[in-house]
């Protein structure tokens, strides 16, 4: 199981919406240091969730789940699916963030019901497993609504909760200005998140949708040291384009 040294660097990761093995293989292989499966904006299932955490896992990385909610029952399978921790979406309170880590640690530190599935080696890891997940487990929780901003401090003070990611989109859809990543409303509550976040040791960064190299470096700039390049989906549709793009002129 990854050690929680992974948020003590920078560690870049990405997004699997695409329930294909081949694209957990592909991405495992490209170098990233994290992957996470995401239930909330795609069709996979519980069962195919399994099978991209167990490519991920034997590719020796770090497998996040994202949820499609902060369900106590979702996090539960995942988790005994192998997944190393969740990222946890709309987390607008402390109340909420208390909820998920509940669910994800076991008695008596949380609520989560004890099972023998794949994270236990079926029964014979059994032991190991509740050692680990004490304190080896990761919960991420998304920053995605004007509310998460204005209860942050409170959020992140939650014990259990590792660090956060900004979800953009979310975000600048709270403020009245959806996409629009340079309007100052949204420029305005970034900049209040990076006040907040400087006060904890809690790490954290922002998804970057698009594969646009030139904002991974921005934010790394920035400070953020926990980020998400892209999504399998947009890197297909962009390296598409561009290549085909790049012989317009020969296709006349």
């Amino acid at each position: 199981m990854e050690s929680k040294s992974l948020l003590d660097r920078l560690s870049i990761g990405s997004w699997i919406t695409l329930g294909h093995p081949a694209i957990a293989e592909i991405m495992a292989t490209a170098g990233f240091d994290w992957l996470a499966i995401d239930l909330e904006h795609s069709v996979i299932t519980l069962g195919e969730a399994e099978e991209l955490i167990r490519v991920i896992d034997l590719k020796g990385l770090p497998a996040f789940v994202r949820l499609s909610s902060n369900n106590s029952e979702q996090i539960k399978r995942v988790m005994d699916a192998g997944a190393c921790g969740v990222i946890v979406p709309m987390v607008n309170t402390k109340e909420s963030a208390v909820s998920a880590v509940s669910a994800v640690k076991y008695p008596p530190i949380g609520t989560r019901s004890f099972g023998l599935a794949r994270a236990q080696g079926y029964g014979r890891t059994f032991e190991d497993y509740i050692a680990w997940q004490a304190e080896g487990t990761f919960v991420i929780v998304q920053i995605e609504q004007i509310e998460a901003v204005e209860n942050l401090e409170s959020i992140l003070a939650v014990s259990g909760v590792d660090g956060y990611f900004v979800g953009p989109y979310d975000l600048s859809g709270s403020l009245g200005v959806p996409g629009q990543f340079n309007h100052p409303k949204f420029l305005e509550a970034m900049d209040e998140i990076n006040r907040l976040v400087s006060k904890t040791n809690k790490p954290g960064g922002v998804h970057i949708v698009e594969p646009d190299i030139q904002k991974l470096r921005e934010y790394i700039a920035k400070g953020h040291k926990f980020l998400a390049y892209s999504i399998d989906t947009r890197m297909l549709d962009s390296s598409c384009r561009n290549g085909l793009d790049s012989i317009v002129d020969l296709r006349k």
